[in-house]
């Protein structure tokens, strides 16, 4: 049964905002799989509805990504023909298998990951001092002073936790204390048949730690976002799925037998720690639930978002945090967002506004109010429901390990 149009235009987006996330960040492969992806949904809707009116927005579109890929596969020295989106579906479908990256490279893996350290500092993770707290007494003290932890230390991390609460960013800035290596891979990406074999990406993938580690004697932290499209429940894989996981099992039960004195770490995140098998969280000596910010945290987190924008003399930040109770940081950050559109457009479509004479804006945004934060308030929810709240409570009460 084919999708309807509303539901392929969706899936072509969010494919499309995945790329160029990825395209961002410098994870080509990951980059060129989600452009590939959009254009192949965008294929479907244009054959499917071959009358559509927004057929030519949809052929743009598609030229643009096809142009984004083959720009990609020039810098990596991988030039393969687009797809005309005029032709028969037998010829697009074999110039996109042509158009798969080579599943033998030794080069795709290099792709999918980001090897930089990240400028993220512990400053700028508001609230969360617990996980703060379990991060450093497990990574960063022990790579400062491995004297002092004669029975050695946890290698194996999961941060759980709704979305939107700050886990990459506690793997980020943990990684940015260290003078080593942050490999960050996607293990959505990893599973991917688009990109090869799972099992093989994932023996990949430890062996470069283990190498970046050896040769430098420099601290890896290893960060697998999504880890339970990895490690999930296994009542209905296939067979490549389960070699896949059996592979990181034994990886993560190489890390964690290691000689005291090594320094590379693996963690994991997760926003359905229940669909994680038993086995595997034991791998995972620290569990660390990274909630919603509290109070103080709202407060910080509004007082951080809104220190660029003009307020009202009235604006109170106490008040801000109180209202918005239950609201993770990224929602926070998007409502504070949401209000400084609403500003902007109201200056746009102001009566005394006229068009911009030589490239500047005659007159300000007006100041924030406390009405356009109970106005956004009125139309944007809580991204994280109050039932998922308390099954992460419960999850923790059983499995938590801080």
């Amino acid at each position: 049964m084919s999708m309807a149009p509303q539901e392929l235009e969706k899936s072509a987006s969010k494919y499309a905002a995945a790329a160029i996330k990825a395209d961002s960040q410098g994870a080509v492969g990951m980059a060129i799989t989600d452009y590939q992806n959009a254009s192949e949904t965008l294929l479907k809707l244009i054959r499917l509805y071959p009358t559509s009116s927004v057929n030519k927005i949809y052929k743009t579109s598609y030229q643009k990504y096809q142009e984004r890929i083959k720009s990609l596969r020039e810098t990596r020295g991988d030039i393969e023909p687009a797809v005309d989106p005029n032709a028969s579906p037998e010829e697009q479908k074999k110039a996109l298998a042509r158009a798969q990256p080579h599943k033998d490279s030794e080069n795709d893996l290099n792709d999918l990951i980001m090897k930089e350290k990240p400028d993220v500092k512990w400053s700028e993770v508001i609230g969360l001092d617990d996980a703060k707290g379990a991060l450093r007494e497990s990574i960063v003290y022990p790579s400062k002073r491995p004297d002092l932890f004669p029975l050695g230390w946890p290698r194996g991390m999961l941060l759980y936790g709704p979305p939107g609460t700050g886990k990459t960013m506690l793997a980020a800035a943990t990684a940015n204390e260290l003078d080593g290596y942050f490999i960050n891979v996607d293990a959505a990406s990893m599973m991917s048949k688009w990109l090869g074999e799972a099992e093989k990406n994932v023996s990949k993938l430890f062996k470069m730690a283990r190498k970046y580690n050896e040769e430098s004697g420099k601290p890896v932290i290893l960060f697998i976002d999504e880890v339970d499209s990895l490690l999930g429940d296994r009542n209905s894989e296939v067979g490549g799925e389960i070699r896949a996981k059996n592979q990181f099992l034994s990886e993560l039960d190489g890390v964690n037998g290691k000689g005291k004195d090594t320094m590379m770490y693996v963690i994991g995140a997760t926003n359905k720690p229940w669909s994680l098998d038993e086995p595997f969280l034991r791998r995972f000596q620290k569990r660390i639930y990274v909630s919603l910010p509290n109070m103080d945290a709202r407060q910080k987190l509004f007082e951080q978002y809104t220190a660029p924008l003009k307020k009202s003399s009235r604006f109170n930040l106490s008040t801000l945090a109180k209202q918005f109770d239950a609201y993770s940081a990224s929602d926070i950050k998007d409502v504070c967002q949401g209000a400084q559109l609403l500003v902007v457009n109201e200056l746009f479509r102001s009566t005394t506004y006229h068009e911009p004479i030589d490239g500047e804006i005659p007159q300000d945004p007006r100041e924030l109010t406390m009405a356009d934060f109970k106005d956004i308030k009125a139309r944007r929810k809580p991204s994280v429901s109050i039932e998922n709240i308390r099954a992460y409570h419960k999850w923790s009460e059983a499995f938590g390990a801080l």
